[in-house]
């Protein structure tokens, strides 16, 4: 399965622009699968060259890009890449946020590690995505920035920009996020009304390292041979921080219930924290960003099947989640093996509807786990809360690891939850679809075939991505 110069499409903003964004929009972590020789070679398995425009130049976008020219990250053979831009997460500590009082710690040793398939990195989304552009322009992609999708033509799977230009392409990727052209469309047609009153709000902002370092009260937060995390469980609040790879600095990113600091995020970081030392005068672009429960697609295509969605505009998870950015990796990974085995037109939208019924249940089971964790670090001053900490601080006074169980003690509801969320392996689960599913069915259209004189094509696979 090969891409002949797919082009690439933004969905509203050029991909390269030069700016230092805040910790939504430029800090990212994710669980890399441990490196392993690819098991297929996805430019030679397909049968069929079809062409996809993937609306949205962001980490889902162009991981359907990369996923569809070739064979997540390392098995996409960008392990010195990304090495290069991120820092490995060795350490979690918790804290209270008002006091400071220590709750726990966690270290990722390399046994849980192995047991969850990957390891934590931590990188400037800016250096991923151009990692990742780099790769796709590498491959022959063609990169058309500040392009903004007007219009959506169903019948005839079109897509129109606002410079004026219509594409068209066997199937329409809508990887242009929650507020994109795309999932309006499908929101439309299943009669499902978008959230418009956020519950939370999310504080995000970059603090130089240097900062950091040079403070007296807080220079403990950066230690090189330990890389940690720093979480901070308030009341009615929580707060992350962690360095990043690539410009040495640190995110701070704040959630709370939604308050009045809409057009003064500096000034609302501030406020009751217990951190302030962090959020300094000279922080860099200090943002709020809205945080919705946004309501479930019931259908990721459309009503032709040859419109799909990915990343945010499929399954919008809370801005800041520790997997955002590992969602829409996933959804290329899957996506790509799925249509590696592609022989007939008549696969396209069985492929599709594939993708969903594999991406739904993870998507929904991660979604369940990232907004849970938004809540119990949060959670109000009240009997459950000083239950938790306490239990918390039992284990640290005895210096156990807080996740990790030993003897007969029963395994922990957070590492079971840890494991399940951090061991699956998105291409396994497209493997095993073809395996139980795909394989009978394309035999099935095989022996339709046989009393005809078609010849399936031999060329390769076509995209028109973002």
């Amino acid at each position: 399965m090969g891409i002949n110069s797919p082009i690439i499409v933004p969905a509203v903003f050029g991909l390269l622009e030069d700016v230092c964004v805040p910790a939504l929009s430029s800090e990212w972590m994710i669980d890399v699968p441990q490196s392993r020789e690819p098991e297929y070679n996805a430019a030679k398995q397909a049968k069929l060259t079809i062409n996809f425009l993937i609306i949205g130049a962001g980490i889902s976008g162009l991981s359907c890009a990369i996923a569809l020219q070739r064979n997540i990250l390392y098995r996409w053979n960008l392990e010195p890449e990304v090495s290069a831009v991120a820092v490995k997460l060795k350490q979690i500590q918790i804290s209270r946020l008002e006091t400071g009082d220590r709750l726990g710690d966690h270290y990722w040793d390399d046994e849980a590690l192995r047991e969850t398939q990957g390891e934590f990195l931590f990188g400037h989304l800016a250096d991923l995505r151009k990692m990742m552009y780099d790769v796709a322009v590498g491959q022959g992609a063609t990169v058309r920035l500040g392009a903004t999708a007007v219009s959506f033509d169903p019948e005839h799977r079109a897509v129109a920009f606002n410079s004026g230009e219509t594409l068209t392409a066997d199937v329409i990727i809508g990887a242009d996020g929650v507020f994109g052209l795309i999932r309006p469309i499908l929101l439309a047609e299943q009669n499902i009304e978008e959230a418009t009153t956020p519950p939370l709000c999310m504080y995000s902002a970059i603090i130089p390292r240097a900062l950091v370092e040079n403070d007296p009260q807080s220079k403990h937060f950066y230690d090189p041979k330990v890389i940690s995390m720093f979480s901070f469980f308030g009341n009615n609040q929580s707060v992350i921080s962690h360095p990043t790879g690539g410009a040495p600095s640190f995110t701070f990113t704040l959630y709370r219930p939604w308050d009045e600091f809409e057009n003064s995020p500096a000034d609302g970081m501030r406020v009751d924290t217990g951190l302030c030392f962090l959020v300094r005068a000279d922080i860099k672009q200090p943002r709020r960003f809205s945080v919705y429960a946004h309501p479930a697609l019931e259908d990721w295509l459309d009503g032709t099947g040859r419109l799909v969605v990915v990343g945010g505009a499929a399954h919008p998870i809370p801005p800041g989640s520790t997997q955002q950015y590992a969602m829409g990796l996933e959804d290329g990974a899957v996506l790509a093996k799925l249509f590696s085995h592609l022989a007939t037109d008549s696969q396209i939208t069985d492929f599709l509807y594939a993708f969903q019924e594999l991406r739904q249940p993870r998507t929904e089971s991660v979604l369940a786990s990232e907004t849970g964790i938004i809540h119990y670090m949060g959670m109000p001053n009240c009997p459950d809360q000083a239950a938790r900490d306490q239990a918390m601080q039992a284990k640290y006074k005895s210096g156990d690891d807080l996740f990790v169980y030993s003897g007969d003690e029963e395994e922990s509801a957070e590492w079971a939850e840890i494991k399940t969320v951090f061991g699956y392996d998105a291409e396994d689960e497209a493997d095993n679809w073809w395996v139980t599913w795909g394989r009978l069915r394309a035999r099935s259209l095989e022996n339709e075939d046989t009393r005809g004189t078609r010849k399936l094509p031999t060329a390769t696979f076509s995209a028109h991505v973002p």
